[in-house]
């Protein structure tokens, strides 16, 4: 309903790129330089500066922005309160979630919503924590569920549910039999673990930075991009690792992977994550609600093992 121009300006404004605005919106650049162009000939002055390939914005366009941010407020209150008088459940949201969440924890609560309400359109963007965290920054989703901690003071951060990670081996490996293993018992494997920026990785780390002593470290063999490929390489008898204990329910039903707890115990947060705003319309607030509930159900029946 509001001008498609003030949108696409709005959001090239707020990331300070045409890339970043054009991948936000779904639009080819092309069509974003556009839709700014004809503002600026609207108001019959230029928005922003272009230097260096980078952009600012003008003293007319930071005006133009400031009116925008009131009117995407207004017209947002607008339809809260609407949707609330009908009882209409009904949009778009966006959500990211790291990838072990949204491989593992997110299908199933995605899919219970959608029946509940099935005229909303979600759409599901997966990144590890650190592109999950950045991309609620610039508004590119609605709401984010991650696996590691959150540095940004200026975002609501809300625990969702604990998770425990685990050792895991392969059958008949020295450490098969094991009920638990220390750091020190972890450092005598090579090691495979994720990726820099995974919220798995962070968690491991800051664990370690509390419990080893300053001489080990752990014998990093290989870095990988997802669960699944962690898994695959310990089936492989790669070495060893460290993940969620929900990520290998299938494996430890088939025999083709042991899990042992870690002494100590490390558990994470699975967390909610999105910006500070008066008003959401009606369908993000239901899903907050709607994960609320699943998250706490989540919890009190934890994976069979």
């Amino acid at each position: 309903m509001a001008d498609r121009r003030l949108q696409v300006f709005h959001t090239v404004a707020r990331l300070l790129s045409f890339t970043k605005a054009a991948e936000t919106l779904h639009m080819t650049q092309p069509a974003v330089t556009f839709q700014v162009r004809q503002l600026e000939e609207y108001f019959n002055t230029r928005l922003f500066d272009r230097t260096h390939n980078r952009i600012s914005l003008t003293e007319a366009g930071a005006v133009v922005f400031r009116y925008a941010d009131r009117i995407f407020e207004l017209y947002n209150e607008m339809e809260h309160s609407v949707r609330d008088m009908t009882g209409e459940i009904s949009g778009a949201v966006t959500i990211g979630a790291s990838t072990t969440i949204a491989e593992y924890m997110l299908p199933s609560l995605l899919g219970d919503f959608k029946l509940q309400y099935p005229e909303v359109n979600i759409q599901l963007k997966v990144s590890n924590t650190d592109g999950i965290v950045a991309m609620v920054e610039s508004n590119a989703i609605d709401l984010g569920v991650v696996e590691a901690p959150v540095g940004n003071k200026n975002l609501v951060v809300e625990t969702c549910s604990a998770d425990r990670l685990v050792a895991i081996v392969p059958p008949g490996h020295p450490e098969a039999k094991r009920s638990s293993l220390t750091f020190s018992d972890l450092v005598k494997y090579p090691f495979i673990c994720r990726e820099e920026g995974s919220g798995t990785r962070e968690v491991i780390n800051e664990y370690l930075r509390r419990i080893s002593k300053a001489e080990e470290t752990l014998n990093v063999s290989m870095e990988l991009g997802s669960p699944e490929a962690v898994k695959g390489a310990v089936e492989a008898g790669m070495g060893i690792s460290v993940v969620s204990r929900a990520t290998i329910q299938k494996e430890l039903r088939l025999g083709t992977l042991i899990s042992i707890e870690l002494d100590p115990v490390l558990e994470r947060p699975f967390s909610f994550v999105h910006q500070k705003q008066k008003f959401r319309v009606r369908v993000i607030e239901e899903l907050l609600d709607f994960a609320r509930s699943y998250c706490r159900k989540f919890s009190e029946t934890p994976p069979a093992e």
